[in-house]
C-alpha cells in the first residue's frame, strides 16, 4: 500500500506523512533512534523495502547482502498486511544505543497479527539502524 503525502503518517503523529515519516525515506536521517523506529514503521506501511534495507543493522538475523531476496521476503509481508496503528510503550535513549518498546498493530486478512517487540537500535557513523528485536507477546 502505498501512503500519500497528504495522508496522515501510519506512525500516528498526526502529522502529515509529507512532513512526518517521508522526511526520512527521502534521505534526512533520524535524530534518534524513536524517529528511526517510527520512520521504520511508517516504511512497513508505505511498501518501502530500501529504507527498510537501508536502515537495517549488517548483525541483524534477517540481514542478507542478497538484496533482491530479500526485498521479496518484504514485499511479501507488504502485500499480506494491513498496517492499522504503532503504540510507542517505552523508549530508553542512549548515546550508541537505544531500545523502543512499542506495539504493532497488524491484520493479515481477518487475522490480528499484532504484536509488542523491545527492539534495540545501535548508531553507526552518526546514523541509527534498527539491531535487533525480541518479541514480548
Amino acid at each position: 500500500m502505498k501512503v500519500s503525502g497528504n495522508a496522515f503518517c501510519p506512525c500516528g503523529s498526526q502529522k502529515k506523512f509529507k512532513k512526518c515519516c517521508r522526511v526520512f525515506h527521502e534521505g534526512e536521517s533520524p535524530s534518534s533512534a524513536l524517529e528511526l523506529m517510527k520512520s521504520r514503521y511508517s516504511a512497513y506501511a508505505a511498501s518501502n523495502s530500501d529504507y527498510i534495507i537501508n536502515t537495517t543493522h549488517r548483525d541483524n538475523k534477517d540481514y542478507t547482502t542478497d538484496i533482491n531476496s530479500w526485498k521479496k521476503q518484504i514485499y511479501d509481508f507488504f502485500n499480506h498486511t494491513e498496517f492499522k496503528g504503532l503504540e510507542i510503550l517505552e523508549f530508553i535513549d542512549g548515546d550508541n544505543e537505544a531500545f523502543v518498546t512499542f506495539k504493532a498493530i497488524l491484520f493479515q486478512g481477518a487475522i490480528d497479527t499484532s504484536f509488542i517487540e523491545k527492539s534495540k537500535f545501535v548508531k553507526v557513523n552518526n546514523m541509527w539502524l534498527y539491531h535487533s528485536g525480541e518479541f514480548i507477546q
